[in-house]
């Protein structure tokens, strides 16, 4: 199974006007500065050791990935110019491409596949954990292949190998000291068609062209600058006044979307999420009392409005969610509704568990205090917060609202596990595999690691689910291994699933080729061009 392409990125760009005094372009298509807004700021630009939100929208388009992927979610050649897996699916060849270079000039080779997948990707990477779960061992025969050996097969892995997901590292570079702190975690080295040049904290990054880009003539563009807006009002002037280009991933607030979209000189679009599907949740520590209580944690599931959210803090750009899978995997068969917590009497019955659960009401009305901890992404999440409040004191929960910064928040949450409720959003990505096993799976439980179980409940029959639908390639029968899946978790409620998120991301009209991929501003730009 052979394949070749020219892979296609997107390009985004925020105008700085410090930054953009740089000659006019000689090319048609050459030349020009982007502003990207992100939302909230990074925490870091290490995304082979997080896969919180902002990061990619900055490190994608330094960092390239051996595939990228069309619109119908097929892998197709980038720093691997083609792949063969063998009939037994336990061996992925790949021949890698030889003028690829890093940034500081030094080749890629086989040896940094090796050192990235078996040393960090499989080792420290939220989602590699379970990506590369089945590799064993990468075979370096030449300097420009690499072969996969696995000890079952995976057919998810090749839907994972994208700059965004699995970044291809140098390992001359990052083979020395510890991964987790080293000293170009904040100053990336990669193959991509953009340089890391500076990061101004609380204002933003500069990536400039790189010249020596592997792709011939790409990028178009001169710079990408990657602002950081605390004020939304602000965010969105700047997308009105020109001043910046793209934005996406909520960064706009929701209830500016139309009016933005009514201007002549922007275009609002959803597409470029494909290979996402965000589910937005709340997180319950189910370890702590009384959120250990299964009933419990029903009876908050009930109580959550999740239409009013959807209508009133998204601003009707979602559908309720009704399973760790998104509806968008149904074609596959690997979808169905869970327990459905949307009835009409929902408010009842989540008061009569929360009786039978043994905590009734006090005198002031209330059964019992805690603290619900919101992601620190935006005003919508604080909005959200407030809807979850005072959905929780219709059935007698006293929740009082904590927001912090990214980089505490996500050390409340996955290291300290000092937290009661947290809302939260996961990407569903191009496979439950990637994206769905880590929410529950019981080897995905590890203080220090993001965006994994951080409710920390597990049992073997889900695990037994999860692993079997790992390495079963038939697809009805996967089918079914989820809908048991599906039906157990959402009985648990160790997570609530409120909505299925739709973005839309804003784009001044004077660029083009942004949105060229399905995972939209996490694409490296490389051949979008201002016109």
């Amino acid at each position: 199974m052979l394949n070749k392409r020219r892979a296609l990125s997107g390009a985004l760009g925020l105008a700085l006007a410090a930054l953009i005094a740089g000659g006019p372009a000689a090319a048609q298509k050459a030349g020009g500065t982007l502003v990207q807004i992100t939302q909230p700021e990074p925490p870091n630009l290490a995304p082979y050791i997080s896969t919180s939100g902002p990061i990619g929208q900055v490190t994608a388009k330094v960092f390239d990935g051996l595939l990228e992927y069309d619109f119908d979610l097929k892998p197709q050649p980038s720093l691997a110019e083609s792949f063969e897996v063998s009939a037994d699916g336990k061996t992925i060849t790949f021949k890698l491409r030889k003028n690829a270079k890093f940034h500081d000039g030094k080749p890629f080779t086989s040896a940094d596949v090796q050192f990235t997948v078996m040393e960090v990707l499989k080792k420290n990477h939220p989602r590699g954990l379970s990506t590369f779960a089945e590799v064993t061992t990468v075979e370096t025969p030449d300097p420009h292949t690499a072969i996969f050996k696995l000890q079952r097969p995976a057919p998810y892995l090749m839907t994972a190998l994208s700059g965004y997901e699995s970044p291809m590292l140098p390992k001359h570079i990052y083979g020395e000291g510890d991964i987790k702190t080293h000293p170009n975690a904040n100053k990336p080295v990669g193959t991509g068609p953009f340089k890391f040049v500076e990061w101004r904290r609380g204002e933003f990054v500069r990536l400039d062209k790189n010249k020596d880009y592997w792709r011939e003539g790409m990028p178009y563009l001169d710079r990408i600058v990657v602002r950081f807006i605390a004020d939304s009002s602000t965010r969105t002037a700047a997308l009105e006044k020109g001043e910046a280009h793209v934005a996406g991933f909520g960064a706009v607030p929701y209830n500016d979307v139309k009016k933005l979209a009514a201007l002549p000189h922007l275009d609002v679009t959803t597409k470029g999420y494909e290979m996402i599907s965000p589910i937005v949740e709340l997180v319950l520590n189910t370890k702590l009392p009384p959120l250990d209580n299964q009933k419990v944690r029903q009876a908050i599931s009930y109580a959550v409005d999740r239409k009013f959210m959807i209508d009133n803090v998204w601003f009707g750009f979602g559908k309720p969610a009704m399973a760790p899978i998104s509806s968008n995997f149904a074609p596959t068969g690997y979808y169905i509704p869970g327990v459905d917590y949307t009835v009409a009497d929902r408010i009842e019955r989540a008061n009569r568990l929360l009786d039978e659960a043994g905590f009734p009401k006090k005198a002031d009305g209330f059964r019992f205090e805690l603290i619900h901890d919101i992601t620190p992404y935006g005003e919508e999440w604080q909005r959200a917060g407030e809807a979850v409040q005072q959905a929780l004191a219709q059935v007698g929960i006293k929740a009082t609202l904590r927001y912090e910064d990214v980089a505490k928040w996500l050390k409340r949450v996955y290291t300290d596990y000092d937290f009661a409720i947290s809302s939260n959003f996961l990407y569903n990505l191009a496979d439950p595999v990637l994206g769905v096993h880590r929410g529950f799976h019981s080897r995905l439980i590890r203080p220090g690691t993001v965006f994994v179980n951080g409710s920390r409940w597990s049992s073997p029959e889900t695990d037994a689910f999860m692993d079997q639908a790992t390495i079963e390639t038939d697809q009805a029968k996967r089918g079914a291994l989820y809908k048991n899946l599906i039906a157990k978790v959402t009985e648990a409620s160790p997570v609530i699933y409120v909505l299925e998120l739709t973005f839309p991301t804003i784009i001044n009209t004077q660029f083009k080729n942004v949105i060229t991929t399905p995972l939209g501003i996490y694409g490296n730009y490389a051949t979008a061009y201002k016109e």
